[in-house]
Formats: structure tokens, sequence, C-alpha cells
């Protein structure tokens, strides 16, 4: 069974081939505005439009109330919403009851208790994603895309009744023992893709495809 790979803050013509070629199942597009991979619901509708019906749209979202999320719902054709905020399990099944797509809540990771804390999306989300948790004292700190690792060890052996994926500090050289360690069988990659940040390596997009899907 292959890896499947999501690229995120996709948001350029450029990126999105890379994606497509390389043979990514999902890419992200990220509408939170402070983000320097941020990008309008309606550029994320053209790069959709250019996209094959195939490739899982995600849209990546902070904390947004309904009237936000619907503004970007009525723009951009989304399969799935990436929740990467503080969202409560209540919350997350809101969101999933009132627009009526998939979700994919992220859980930012620092220790066991982060990874425990987990399970309460399980009944409410239909997949999870574990990022790191930037430390307290980071200037700059995003929710996502701070290019930090989270001890993979961390999710070793854990038996999860949703899917789930990796994501955090992830590249084309660290992916395959990324996946070896965690026993993950799913991955995302923004910052470990780019030049800087925001600014996507179709080179760099198309190594990574080729490092996880050999696993």
């Amino acid at each position: 069974m292959s890896v499947e790979v999501k690229i995120c803050g996709v948001n350029s013509p450029a990126a999105l081939g890379a994606a497509v070629a390389g043979g990514a199942d999902c890419v992200g597009f990220n509408f939170y505005p402070p983000s320097p991979r941020y990008v309008t619901p309606g550029a994320a509708r053209e790069l959709a439009a250019a996209a094959p019906e195939s490739l899982t749209k995600v849209g990546v979202v902070v904390d947004l109330d309904d009237a936000a999320l619907a503004a970007i719902l009525k723009h951009a054709p989304l399969d799935m919403l990436q929740l990467h905020g503080r969202e409560s399990p209540q919350r997350v099944a809101e969101i999933r009851a009132h627009f009526g797509l998939p979700v994919m809540k992220a859980v930012k990771v620092a220790g066991a208790d982060d990874v425990a804390a987990a399970q309460a999306y399980c009944a409410v989300a239909e997949r999870l994603l574990f990022d790191a948790k930037p430390p307290k004292d980071m200037a700059g700190a995003l929710p996502g895309g701070n290019a930090l690792a989270l001890d993979w060890r961390l999710l070793a052996g854990t038996a999860w009744p949703i899917p789930w994926m990796l994501s955090g500090g992830l590249d084309a050289d660290n992916v395959a023992e990324a996946l070896r360690v965690s026993g993950a069988r799913a991955v995302d990659v923004s910052s470990g893709v780019e030049d800087k940040p925001g600014v996507k390596n179709p080179d760099k997009i198309r190594a990574f495809l080729t490092a996880a899907k050999r696993c």
C-alpha cells in the first residue's frame, strides 16, 4: 500500500503542477492570513480548477466561525476542511454537520499527554493530523508550518480508529525514517519543500513525493 502524501501550503501553479506530476494524493490551501502560505478563496478556486478531480483539495483554517467558513466555501471548491486551531471536539462536530464536508483535526504534539488528548476527536473527525507543538518562547510561531519535528516515537504503536497523518519538519531526507519510527502511512509537508517560507520549490516537491512513495 502506497504512502499517502499531502503537499500543504500550495499557492502557485508551479507548486500545484509539481504535486500533481509527482503523484500527490492531497493538496492544502492555507486560509490563515498571517501565514506566508496564505491564499485567497479566489486564488484557491483558480488553482483547484487546474487540478484533477482525483486530487483531494483541503482547506486549512484556524478557529474560524461559520460565516468565515461559508465565505471561503462560496468560492473555493474544497473536498475537506483541516482545522488547525484550538477547535474543541464539539466545534469539530458542529462544522462537520453544518458544512457536510469531511474534517481533519490537527493535533499539536509535544508529549504523550497531547497524543492521548487526540482520542477525543476520533468520534467527530474523519482524520487526525499530528504536528509539532512550537515551544512557548518561539518568536513568530504559526499554528503549523514551523519546520519543527515532533518526537516520532510518541506515535509509534498507537492504534487509531480513524486514519491519521504525520506532519512537522518533514523533508525528502527524513521522511523514510519518520515513517519507519512513527508507523505513519500518510504524511503532510509544507516547509520541507520550500526555499523560504511560502515559496514552494517544484524540485523539492518532486523529491519529497519520490522519497515518500518509495516507502
